[in-house]
């Protein structure tokens, strides 16, 4: 490669490149129009390097040389001084020159002009004298801030630096003057550099060994100049207190407090105070009294050895987060779950106190979370009640159902005798020394008993409804068959009422109750007796029956009795003088908040076990039962005072919970019975489907399995309403889609009756011999199934199957002569004849029958 001459063309690029990059000069036109090649490159780039070069060592140049400027501009102030002189003397001898008369106008002008000229240049030169004096001032004060520096005199480091940026600022020259740039950036420098050795000195006066937990304070250290009261003037000059004071107790609060507090460790250290020291060493007790006496070491040590300034920053940001971090640990912990430990508990709010008192003789303040703590102990107390108790609830459920059991609900009823004899035919029996049902073979006067029935249980655990399931247990024992809708047979009274307090229920405060509107209702005792006046012979007889529960319960129970006796010992003369005696009526709250905890999470942990809707309908009657009969006996114990008699108030949460309880029966009923209807085509008629048997079979198999399933939960009598509500819920949607079909053949109808066959095969679900003894199993031969008791369409579909089986002749019996008309309206039975027969004269006919006579057994 050709080396580049100056007149080259590379070398004329390389140079107007130069020029302009130094002195921002653009090329001549014959420069600029020449072709720029890879040649000229090289060139180019090694004379912006020569230039780079260059700059960079006249840069140095200045730098090494501007303690010589300063020197120089020194030795020139006489001289400029001397030219002052020289320009007055030659100013006053202008004046005396313009004063003479012979002078003309031209030289006076002359005289003038130089006049000006010269007091200019002795104002720029007085200017530049001061300008030099200030300079120099400047730079003999960071000379000093340098030795001062390395003397570790942190102190005058400081107000010499501050001295300068003063006189810095005093020197009249503008700021973007080189040599004011100059001497401002070497005074940051040594700002920083003197920042670095307060460090260094403050670390040696307050070291925090967070990995061995010491901390060393030393007021002052023999070989540092600076005391620890100099280094807060430092932290003051640097404008670093509060972040250094936040730091400092970070380091703190991690070397020694955080160690000597937290509970999850099996040993803690106690505080040791040795001269300047403050570290951790061997083990402490784990009580609270150990801990408020080692905090008290710490910061009695920190007091004193701290100047004031870091010590009123231990209140501001120290103690804040401390205290909350006592309260929620040791503090809580403290704090007993029942009355036992009360002794304890006010020994560690007498420690409290104490400690607080400690600490405000220190000059420490932010103590009113610590305070109040004390001073509200009946609500501490309290809350740790509640939380322990909603915590036992979500755990107690966590757990699962658990291993079930059966109770026994007893409740007794005056009946008939027409009643009792019914209850004889349905296999009830009586205790022995009742006498058997000829008792009731008196003459026609009025008796009464104390006889005990126990229902017929079934072969298999049949488990016992609710109290709330008279009715239902009535329709088991044959009542009420006149009624034309068995299935929404009237609530009991108790329900009624529950109902017309709804708005009272505290459960609406979860959110619940807005689905309880369905016709799935829950399962119901047996109706109300008839009267003596009505029913001459009557008799009160015992009625049992059984179902299961979960093991949930129980805890349940045994938490609300436990609140309720804790509240009435606090109403009693011992505890009059115990910290938390005024906590006795928020107690006696508790119950409320327990059994709303159990509603509002139950339901997400008993849906997922087979049959768990029905776990927790049972479980939630049990709950309402016994919290009734618990209610009933507390209010006459006569050990406790009249108070605690009436502060425990139940009657609204056993309300709630037996609302709760049909809540869970009829949110079970509605989604059994959404999934029937899906399995039977949903929305769709089934019989236009083309798996019509499938689907009837699955629907089928599924109400089984759902027999079998409830069988060994639910008692005798719900187990039948709610089966056979399932059963009456298969049976609507079939003869719903049977009436939708725009018509019927003779095929159809035949296979429609068979689909209906498989369905009318769930009567053996409904015989009397499945819940009979042994001996009663082998007498029932001929048994009659009981299912149209609790499916209120089931016979509708049987009459249905046989009109769809019939000519016109027997639909014309079944309707005049038969009890069709009791099941089918006369619209119905015309539309049936319309969609299954030919429209002819005699089809007419019949239709005209039948509507001559639309009420033929009335």
């Amino acid at each position: 490669m050709a080396v580049a001459t100056p007149d080259s063309p590379a070398g004329q690029i390389a140079r107007a490149l130069v020029e302009f990059s130094v002195e921002g000069a653009f090329p001549e036109e014959s420069v600029s129009s020449l072709t720029v090649d890879s040649d000229a490159l090289p060139a180019a780039i090694e004379a912006l390097a020569s230039a780079k070069a260059k700059l960079q060592a006249e840069i140095h140049t200045i730098n090494e040389e501007t303690a010589d400027d300063v020197r120089t501009w020194k030795a020139n102030a006489q001289l400029v001084q001397d030219d002052i002189v020289l320009s007055k003397a030659l100013a006053n001898d202008i004046l005396k020159q313009s004063e003479a008369p012979q002078a003309s106008g031209k030289a006076i002008e002359e005289a003038e002009t130089r006049a000006a000229f010269l007091a200019r240049e002795l104002d720029y030169n007085t200017q530049l004298r001061n300008a030099l004096k200030g300079i120099k001032a400047v730079n003999q004060i960071l000379d000093q801030v340098e030795q001062a520096r390395d003397e570790r005199r942190i102190l005058d480091a400081l107000h010499l630096l501050e001295r300068s940026w003063k006189e810095l600022d005093a020197v009249p020259v503008n700021k973007s003057c080189r040599a004011i740039k100059l001497l401002d950036i070497r005074a940051f420098e040594l700002k920083s550099d003197v920042h670095q050795v307060f460090d260094h000195v403050w670390n040696t006066l307050i070291h925090v060994d967070i990995e061995n937990h010491r901390v060393s304070i030393s007021g002052v250290k023999q070989d540092e100049p600076m005391s620890l009261s100099d280094a807060v003037i430092g932290l003051k000059a640097y404008k670093e207190v509060d972040q250094r004071a936040t730091q400092l107790w970070h380091d703190i609060d991690k070397a020694i407090l955080a160690p000597r507090l937290d509970t999850k460790q099996k040993r803690l250290p106690s505080i040791k105070i040795d001269g300047n020291t403050l570290e951790l060493e061997g083990t402490s007790d784990q009580s609270i009294e150990a801990v408020f006496r080692d905090l008290e070491q710490v910061f009695a040590f920190l007091v004193e050895k701290l100047p004031p300034e870091l010590v009123e920053t231990i209140s501001t940001v120290l103690l804040p987060g401390l205290i909350p971090t006592m309260t929620r640990t040791w503090l809580d912990l403290a704090v007993p779950s029942s009355l036992e430990g009360m002794d304890r508990f006010q020994t560690t709010i007498s420690t409290t106190r104490d400690f607080c008192t400690t600490l405000k003789g220190l000059g420490l303040s932010h103590l009113n979370e610590l305070q109040e703590w004390t001073e509200s102990a009946p609500r501490v107390w309290l809350s740790k009640r509640r939380e322990a108790a909603l915590d036992q609830i979500r755990t107690q459920l966590s757990r699962g159902l658990g291993p079930s059991k059966q109770v026994e609900r007893v409740e007794k009823q005056v009946v008939s005798k027409s009643e009792g004899q019914q209850l004889a035919a349905n296999g009830a029996k009586v205790t022995e020394d009742d006498g058997g049902w000829d008792a009731w073979e008196s003459d026609g006067e009025q008796q009464t008993g104390g006889q005990q029935i126990s229902k017929p249980a079934a072969t298999t655990s049949a488990t016992e409804p609710s109290t709330d399931a008279i009715d239902d247990a009535a329709d088991a024992w044959g009542w009420g068959e006149e009624d034309p809708e068995p299935e929404k047979s009237e609530e009991p009274q108790q329900n009624k009422q529950k109902r017309e307090d709804d708005d009272e229920d505290p459960a609406e405060a979860w959110g619940w109750g807005d689905d309880a509107q369905n016709d799935d209702t829950v399962p119901e005792q047996a109706s109300t007796a008839p009267s003596a006046a009505s029913k001459p012979q009557t008799r009160e007889l015992t009625f049992k029956e059984t179902y299961s529960i979960s093991s949930l319960p129980q805890p349940v129970l045994d938490l609300i009795s436990a609140f309720a006796e804790d509240g009435a010992a606090l109403t009693q003369g011992n505890y009059a003088n115990s910290p938390v005696a005024a906590a006795a009526a928020g107690l006696f709250s508790l119950p409320t908040l327990a059994l709303a905890m159990f509603r509002a999470v139950a339901p997400h942990y008993y849906a997922p076990d087979v049959g768990g809707n029905m776990f927790l309908y049972n479980d939630a009657t049990y709950l309402s039962e016994r919290l009734a009969e618990f209610a009933e006996e507390w209010v006459k114990r006569e050990n406790m005072s009249t108070r605690a008699q009436t502060m425990l108030r139940l009657d609204n949460d056993i309300k709630s919970m037996q609302s709760f309880a049909n809540r869970a029966y009829s949110n079970e009923m509605s989604i059994q019975k959404t999934v029937l209807r899906d399995l039977l085509g949903g929305e769709q008629n089934l019989l236009q489907q083309d798996d019509t048997e499938s689907c009837v079979s699955a629907a089928v198999a599924r109400v089984r399995s759902l027999a079998i399933a409830w069988e060994s939960i639910l008692s005798r009598s719900a187990w039948q309403q709610a089966v056979g509500s399932l059963v009456d819920a298969v049976a609507n949607k079939i003869i719903g889609d049977v009436m939708d079909l725009p018509g019927i053949g003779q095929d159809e109808a035949y296979n429609i009756a068979n689909h209906i066959a498989s369905v009318t095969a769930l009567d053996d679900l409904f015989l009397p011999s499945r819940f009979a003894t042994a001996e009663g199993r082998n007498e029932a031969d001929n048994e009659i199934p009981t299912t149209a008791q609790y499916a209120g369409s089931w016979l509708r579909l049987k009459y249905l199957s046989e009109v769809l089986q019939s000519n016109l002749k027997d639909v014309r019996y079944l309707w005049l002569e038969s009890e069709l008309s009791l099941y089918f309206s006369a619209d119905e039975v015309v539309d049936l004849v319309n969609l299954s027969f030919e429209d002819n004269p005699r089809t007419r006919e019949v239709i005209r029958e039948i509507r001559a006579r639309p009420n033929p057994l009335g």
